[in-house]
């Protein structure tokens, strides 16, 4: 394996032993669209909330690189869980690298993650699309004394239904400014309304939150989110292609164990002995080594590299070919396999669902080959002058 240390390979063995029990409870949540809280609980018990919160701040400090390895394989077993969790952790990793926010409000909400609180940002409007895009929210701050009333509602928040804190983007009253508040569940005219519908990722359960005349600190302003850097190296948000790829890696473990085990009447072996089903075999194995080589490859340059922005183009290009291959892999899985794949009962329709979530998921597979396309050519202009 990938294993640096005789730490990350225990750890790995720990969220090993977890994913396993997460895959035999995921059939469920998916059918009933029920978030797996009891994986949360489980993960918090064995530290993996805090998996990236600073060791000054009683967090285990892993880098990049050891979260995208455990993320992987935690997403083997359950992809809803992972993309869920994968959110907090990333975000926790982000702010423990860009220090955002005062010294004050720093320590004050990481001493609330060391206690097992969960976060996510909640960015994402109807009628904005995706923050990526770069539209304005229509979450509104208005700024009432000491206080900010904040009035709006964000779509895909995902884990909702476990969340003790929301990041939430709002455009700042009478003016071009956005700004990320940090909103506590329990704030008077914060609720939940359940509307995810996704037939992908049923189980993240990433309903809408609904904020009304939402009354929130003066110091709860965490940042202006229009003064963050236009070009910023993402690296935490490499969970999402970790993510896709663990759901890959179930789906080929699960047609090479259907494809040892079923032999057809008009077999003396099972049909795992057939040549063309060993070159599909053998093609999803490939496709699995090289994005995760690729994967862990860009995850390591971006733990060691003092000026992260150099790597922008290369996150961009790993969620894409990671993503894409993921798709693959689980396409061929199911021709392996065969029509028994989509029956309800198969994990590979559910795997098939979850696995073009991804597609959907930032950096977008249109903005990364523009991005692409501008650092080619803007290295091509330097090598030329």
């Amino acid at each position: 394996m990938f294993f640096k240390t005789e730490e990350q390979n225990q750890r790995y063995e720990e969220i090993g032993q977890l994913a396993d029990q997460f895959s035999k409870r995921a059939q469920l949540h998916d059918l009933e669209a029920t978030f797996p809280i009891e994986n949360i609980n489980d993960l918090k018990k064995i530290g993996y909330t805090t998996l990236t919160l600073p060791k000054e701040f009683g967090g285990k400090g892993a880098s990049l690189y050891e979260f995208i390895l455990l993320h992987e394989r935690l997403a083997q077993g359950c992809g809803p869980t992972a993309l869920s969790i994968g959110w907090h952790v990333g975000i926790i990793l982000d702010l423990a690298t860009n220090r955002p926010w005062t010294k004050v409000k720093y320590a004050a909400i990481m001493e609330k993650v060391k206690e097992n609180a969960l976060l996510n940002r909640a960015a994402t409007e109807a009628q904005t699309g995706s923050p990526t895009r770069g539209g304005k929210p229509q979450t509104m701050a208005v700024k009432d004394g000491e206080h900010w009333r904040v009035n709006g509602r964000k779509t895909f928040t995902t884990m909702a239904p476990a969340l003790d804190f929301f990041l939430v983007s709002a455009t700042i009253d009478g003016s071009e400014e956005v700004g990320e508040f940090i909103v506590p569940r329990d704030t008077p005219g914060v609720r939940i309304e359940e509307t995810w519908d996704s037939i992908a990722m049923r189980a993240t359960e990433s309903h809408d939150l609904i904020l009304e005349n939402v009354k929130v600190e003066e110091d709860h302003l965490l940042e202006m989110v229009s003064s963050r850097p236009r070009h910023r190296a993402n690296g935490w948000l490499l969970h999402i292609p970790a993510c896709y790829l663990g759901i890959a890696q179930a789906a080929s473990n699960y047609a090479i164990e259907f494809a040892s085990s079923y032999q057809p009447n008009s077999l003396t072996h099972p049909i795992i002995k057939l040549p063309n089903l060993q070159r599909q075999i053998g093609e999803m194995e490939l496709k699995l080594k090289h994005s995760r080589h690729f994967l862990l490859s860009v995850a390591e340059k971006w733990d060691e590299l003092e000026d992260k922005t150099v790597t922008i183009p290369d996150l961009a290009a790993v969620k894409h070919v990671v993503t894409n291959s993921a798709i693959e892999v689980v396409d061929q899985a199911m021709r392996v396999v065969g029509a028994r794949s989509l029956s309800e009962k198969s994990p590979l329709q559910r795997y098939y669902r979850d696995v073009r979530a991804g597609l959907h998921n930032p950096p977008m597979d249109d903005a990364t080959i523009q991005t692409l396309a501008q650092s080619a050519i803007q290295r091509s202009s330097i090598s030329t002058t």
